[in-house]
């Protein structure tokens, strides 16, 4: 999900105290409509699954699979019945495309605004929508799929960097996060589509046809939303931004948060995207980096996203009949619904952190229950037929494992990556985030069913041994966004006790001496205090001050930048 506008100038740092507004009904319906891009993500990891299980859509596309599935199951390892390359691809050709549409969506939604790219999105969701719902061979299909990739993409690039922009600072947490709700209501929806369709002839058509209901949402949205206050100033549209800004806070006094933006603006037109990248490689800025990577991975290697697609031919496969399968599906889309309401009421509570802490450990638990309980139950059981109470019993653990997922690291795993960006790696942060993101759901789309078949229950072990790990990673590294200004983020780095010895001594005083010039209300402190250098303005001086140190890169570099 990326973004490319200017959020967090350094030198702003203590000013937070100064913003006024409240959580207002403009925001509100800005909120719900832009989220529509989580359903069009949502519905589509919770059709695929629900769909390569029906007899009708094997049948035309992938008799191979289809034959397996029919033979006799003693001749077949329960794990290895969906092996199928091809049939893997259809699944994760989508995240290779919305791998390659992120920088594209990157540029467009610095250059052009986040309503663009939002629009742009939902176009291309539509025709994918429409293309596979007409699918006659496994070509149309898969230009369909790649089509739909474009458009999450860009709808996972744009909406929830919108969405942050909107949000007043106290409430960008459970804002954030309803991109998150939409991509649960998007899987459920979608799972009971399947249900209602599985006794049709070729109702896998109606169900991937519906993809076009949340594609025209959005669509619509981007053309009647307003545009954020920040994208606006930095496109230079300043009295635009106003009336944006205090529309949506609720108030006039908006002179802090606008004059925030307005800075970042001045800094950020000294930031191209090739030098916005070029930061990320600097040691100043090697906690955005790892992190933009880092959380993007954890996410898909918590291995969420393959029991979301494969749900119905997991059950399928443990032996529960086809309306069995895709019943087990709803039950555990409707728990990851409900229990993404539980992050949205928690997240400006309790906070990133503990949320992460904990929904890590109960997933942790739950993976290594799944997977010893499937090794014994098939060591026991020489057939796909497993009793009733073994699958009842997988059924539970894996709706506790996705609970604990989502109100943890689903939502949280979009929501920090939009927070931790400061201004001067923003675009291609974020861009980078998004990229790492949908490069590991194409690689665990591809590998996951090879892998259940090659590791059989261990395949859950596996995935716990990774949350453990990403736990481990969040205890030390992560450090609590909650209630803070997207204006102040990287003060947390600075204070941190590993980051502020990763990112140097310089950078951390220079941001500390910028913040308690800032504090108290002070705005223009650093511009008072400051002396003019020879041949510079004092507000020259000024914003140098609010840039961090760094080398210059050439003889052509005027001002040292983030």
């Amino acid at each position: 999900m990326g973004g490319g506008g200017p959020i967090g100038p350094i030198g702003t740092a203590g000013r937070a105290s100064e913003y006024h507004g409240r959580l207002t009904m403009a925001v509100m319906f800005a909120a719900i409509i832009a989220a529509s891009g989580g359903l069009l993500f949502g519905y589509d990891l919770g059709v695929t699954g629900g769909v390569e299980s029906m007899d009708s859509f094997l049948s035309k596309f992938f008799p191979g699979v289809y034959e397996k599935k029919q033979a006799d199951a003693d001749n077949h390892s329960p794990y290895c019945t969906f092996d199928d390359q091809l049939l893997a691809l259809f699944t994760s050709s989508l995240f290779l495309a919305g791998m390659a549409m992120a920088p594209v969506a990157s540029y467009v939604t610095r250059r052009f605004g986040r309503k663009v790219t939002m629009t742009m999105g939902g176009l291309f969701f539509l025709f994918g929508g429409a293309m596979n719902a007409a699918a006659q061979n496994l070509g149309m299909l898969i230009v369909g799929r790649i089509s739909l990739g474009f458009g999450i993409g860009a709808a996972n690039q744009s909406v929830p960097l919108y969405l942050s922009e909107m949000a007043p600072h106290h409430a960008r947490g459970a804002m954030n996060i309803m991109f998150q709700l939409a991509t649960t209501i998007g899987i459920l929806v979608a799972q009971l589509v399947n249900y209602g369709v599985q006794d049709w002839d070729e109702g896998w058509r109606l169900s991937l046809g519906l993809a076009i209901v949340p594609a025209s949402i959005l669509t619509i949205g981007g053309i009647i939303l307003p545009e954020s206050p920040n994208s606006l100033v930095e496109r230079g549209k300043h009295e635009a931004a106003r009336r944006v800004l205090e529309r949506i806070r609720g108030t006039a006094e908006v002179d802090a948060e606008f004059a925030d933006m307005q800075e970042a603006a001045a800094s950020a037109r000294q930031v191209g995207e090739l030098q916005a990248w070029r930061n990320l490689l600097k040691p100043q800025y090697r906690p955005q980096a790892v992190l933009a990577v880092a959380i993007p991975t954890f996410q898909q290697w918590t291995g969420i996203n393959s029991i979301m697609f494969y749900v119905p031919i997991l059950f399928s496969s443990l032996g529960a009949g086809k309306s069995a399968s895709l019943l087990n599906a709803v039950i555990i889309g409707s728990v990851n619904l409900v229990s993404t309401f539980v992050s949205i009421l928690l997240v400006d509570r309790a906070g990133r952190r503990k949320l992460f802490l904990q929904g890590g450990t109960q997933m942790f638990c739950m993976q290594i229950a799944v997977g010893i309980l499937l090794g014994v139950a098939f060591s026991s059981h020489d057939t796909t037929n497993l009793p009733d109470g073994i699958v009842y019993t997988a059924l539970v653990l894996i709706c506790i494992f996705v609970a604990g997922f989502a109100w943890s690291w689903g939502p949280l795993g979009w929501l920090v990556p939009s927070e931790i960006q400061t201004l001067e790696t923003r675009s291609a942060g974020f861009s980078l985030t998004v990229a790492t993101n949908f490069l590991f759901s194409f690689v665990l789309g591809q590998c996951f069913l090879s892998m259940l078949c090659a590791m059989e229950y261990g395949v859950f072990l596996f995935f716990a041994a990774m949350v453990a790990g990403m736990t481990l990673f969040v205890f030390f590294l992560v450090p609590e966004t909650r209630g803070v200004p997207l204006e102040e983020i990287y003060t947390l780095y600075c204070k941190h006790p590993i980051w502020s010895k990763v990112i140097g001594r310089e950078a951390v005083e220079a941001t500390e001496q910028l913040e308690m010039r800032n504090s108290g209300g002070m705005a223009v402190a650093a511009m008072e205090m400051a002396k003019p250098s020879s041949g510079s303005t004092p507000r020259e001086e000024a914003l140098e001050l609010r840039a961090l140190p760094s080398q210059p890169e050439g003889p052509d570099d005027k001002t040292a930048q983030l």
